[in-house]
């Protein structure tokens, strides 16, 4: 091949024309770019999330995988909400109005509610144990404990729900027996305080008493020996609920907030399309 100077020489001035009239084109675009009015880009509204902050003892709490199927109520209620709704449950097995004030949790949800939240307040089974003394607290003590929760709940500026507890689940005949003592001060502290309530006991033992005793069996922890590795020797519990049990209480507290024409209720999950499609 024959190297020619004149044609390389040729070739090399189009090229330099040809990317000058690149950057030509290039800064009048940029040129363009930059004259134009900045748009205004709207950002998309977040809605405000609500914490609602759940106090209480077994019947209510989170619980350890050992423990399992045991579940409190409040665990299936806080999947009932949109991405509005934060639940905080700090409900803690064993746990009295007494013990949930010294151990420093009441003190704990009061450093973090902010106004607008909500907080549930649920007790009873353990301030009734008068053979557990760190526990126990006398009528008088548990309703001026409520109303103390009640009272800094408001201070805050957030929504105190007062709930008495749920029933056990003690069958005589057709009927469950009452055997909470200090349900009753729950009934009188809402009156007196004029706060949002759940009667709980007699709406619980209601339900259980029209399903009967076998069904409502299904409901709470009653498991044979050597089925499951939690409970080798088996369990016969009528205070704390499985996973159904849970579930169905959660659903009696949802149905009274609806009742109530609750705040919260504005803030349910939206369900999916494809359950819509679905009856009883």
């Amino acid at each position: 091949m024959i190297f020619s100077p004149f044609k390389w020489l040729n070739n090399m001035k189009k090229l330099v024309v040809s990317l000058m009239a690149g950057l030509a084109f290039t800064g009048c675009v940029n040129m363009n770019v930059a004259n134009e009015e900045p748009k205004t880009v709207s950002e998309p509204s977040i809605a405000p999330v609500t914490t609602v902050f759940m106090a209480g003892d077994s019947t209510m709490s989170i619980k350890h995988p050992k423990d399992f199927p045991e579940t409190g109520w409040g665990v299936p209620f806080a999947t009932f909400f949109d991405d509005t709704v934060r639940v905080e449950n700090r409900a803690k097995n064993g746990r009295s109005t007494k013990t949930f004030i010294t151990e420093g949790r009441w003190g704990k949800i009061m450093d973090e509610v902010k106004p607008g939240d909500y907080v549930f307040i649920q007790f009873g089974h353990n301030d009734e144990s008068i053979k557990k003394q760190e526990r126990y607290t006398t009528p008088e003590e548990f309703k001026i404990n409520l109303t103390q929760f009640i009272r800094e709940t408001r201070e805050k500026d957030a929504n105190p729900i007062l709930l008495s507890p749920i029933t056990r689940r003690y069958f005589d005949g057709d009927s469950i027996t009452l055997t909470h003592s200090h349900s009753p001060m729950v009934v009188e502290v809402a009156a007196e305080q004029g706060v949002a309530f759940i009667d709980m006991d007699p709406l619980t033992r209601a339900y259980f008493e029209e399903m009967g005793d076998e069904a409502s069996t299904l409901r709470f922890m009653h498991i044979k020996p050597n089925l499951h590795p939690n409970y080798p020797n088996g369990v016969r519990d009528n205070t704390h609920t499985n996973r159904l049990g849970a579930r169905e209480i959660a659903q009696l507290v949802l149905v009274e907030l609806k009742k109530m024409d609750h705040p919260l209720v504005e803030r349910l999950r939206t369900p999916d399309p494809k359950h819509l499609k679905l009856t009883y």
